[in-house]
This record gives structure tokens, C-alpha cells and sequence, in this order.
């Protein structure tokens, strides 16, 4: 009997198990700043709330921490700002940035202290929107999956100006917000889309008792990929001069 409640547990977590490596990233970050256990500090903290777990690496990996470079300021400590590069579309990898810049991670990075001082603080505002990034996708592919999956909402392209929904922002549009590459990298983690959007190997399945309401997205991690270079190329619209009140 108890061989085959065993078993039975096995066969229940076996999807789950499966589909960790598909969420799981690698994260490369100097010795300083491992030293300094701030990385101790917010992994865990990270794993616990998502079940993504990151490994620490000294090569190549989905996300790097960097003092100087391209990328986003994520926060100031140990004598330099430390940037965020995330190299290419993978789910955990985008829900780390999202986590780690939102209102929750930001807290738990302050929340840090040696001896009982705050060891890291949020990066000056200019850091923050100091922001360069390149994707290697096709952005030619990238046109045509937008057009395919992204225009029944939004305006991707002059061709589909006129058949998307009015109150859904365009990619121009998109493409001015200063952290439109990790919106766009997690963007199957947003509303709406985790309704009705299926990202191979990262997504899980739609429940069998709730189907997609509407014909669902279903894209790769190489489409997603395209479809960031393609984002990446457009001209942001011209949204005017900001308003100044009296």
C-alpha cells in the first residue's frame, strides 16, 4: 500500500517536475556581490513565492547582474549601481525582472542589512531609465507572428492600424515605455493574456474544465523572441511634450 501511494504522488508531481527546467534560469553575478549575501537574501525569497529556482553561474546564463554596462538599474550598494541584463526570451528568467523591479522586490532588496544597516538602496532615477538592449531574433518573423497573434488587439504595424481594438495600446505606443522589453518578455504573465495565451514549454496547459474563452495564442520562445526584435526596431510614437499644470 504504501508503494503505491508512493507512486501515486510520483505520477501527480511528474508534470510539475517536467516543467521546472522549462521556468529554472541561471543567474551570473560577480564575486562581490555574492559576497556581500544580498543574493542569499532575495533568491530564496524569490523561489519561495514563484517555485522558479535560480542558479548561480559563472558563465553564461539568462540573467546577469553587472556594475557597468547596458542594462536596467536595479539597485546601488558595494560601491557601484548594478545593472539587470536579461539575454533572450525565457519565462523564469522574465518573471525575475518583473519581481525583482515591482513594489514586492524592490522591498525585499531594502529590507537587506549587515549589522543591522540598509546595505543596498534603489539607484537614482536617471540610472533607472538608462536603458539599452538588442535581441538576436528575426525581425522580419517577428512582423508576421505580431500580425498573426498580436494584431487581433493591438496595432503592430501600419497595415493593421484600422482592425485592431481602439482602447488596446499600439506597439508604438508600447515601445515609449521605458521597460517595454520586460513587459513585452513576460507579457504571457500579464493581463489579459494568460487567458488565452500558450507559450511552449513555459505556460502551463489550460485547464481541461476551463478552456481558452477565444482561439488561443499559442507561440514558441523563438517567436517570442522575433517578435521582441521586430518590437525592438520600431520608432517609438511621438506622444508629444509632457503636460505642465499651472
Amino acid at each position: 500500500m504504501r508503494i503505491l501511494v508512493s507512486l501515486a504522488v510520483m505520477l501527480v508531481l511528474l508534470p510539475v517536475l517536467g516543467n521546472a527546467g522549462d521556468r529554472d534560469f541561471r543567474l551570473n553575478a560577480p564575486a562581490a556581490l555574492v559576497d556581500s549575501g544580498l543574493l542569499k537574501h532575495l533568491l530564496p525569497r524569490f523561489s519561495l513565492k514563484t517555485q522558479i529556482r535560480v542558479e548561480l553561474v559563472e558563465g553564461a546564463a539568462e540573467v546577469a547582474l553587472v556594475p557597468e554596462g547596458e542594462g536596467v538599474a536595479v539597485f546601488s550598494g558595494v560601491g557601484a549601481t548594478w545593472r539587470m541584463q536579461v539575454n533572450g526570451a525565457h519565462g523564469g528568467a522574465a518573471r525575475f525582472a518583473e519581481w525583482l523591479t515591482s513594489d514586492v522586490g524592490r522591498r525585499t532588496l531594502t529590507s537587506y542589512q549587515v549589522d543591522g544597516v540598509q546595505a543596498f538602496t534603489l539607484p537614482a532615477e536617471e540610472a533607472e531609465l538608462d536603458v539599452a538592449v538588442s535581441f538576436a531574433g528575426d525581425a522580419a518573423e517577428g512582423l508576421k507572428l505580431s500580425s498573426v497573434h498580436c494584431g487581433r488587439c493591438h496595432v503592430v504595424s501600419e497595415a493593421n492600424r484600422m482592425n485592431a481594438i481602439g482602447s488596446t495600446p499600439s506597439f508604438f505606443v508600447l515601445r515609449t515605455m521605458r521597460d517595454w522589453h520586460r513587459r513585452f518578455q513576460s507579457f504571457f504573465a500579464l493581463n489579459p493574456h494568460p487567458s488565452f495565451t500558450q507559450v511552449a514549454e513555459v505556460t502551463e496547459p489550460f485547464p481541461a474544465n476551463r478552456p481558452s474563452p477565444i482561439a488561443p495564442v499559442e507561440i514558441t520562445l523563438d517567436d517570442l523572441d522575433a517578435i521582441l526584435a521586430y518590437v525592438n526596431q520600431l520608432k517609438p510614437a511621438d506622444l508629444g511634450a509632457p503636460i505642465k499644470h499651472q
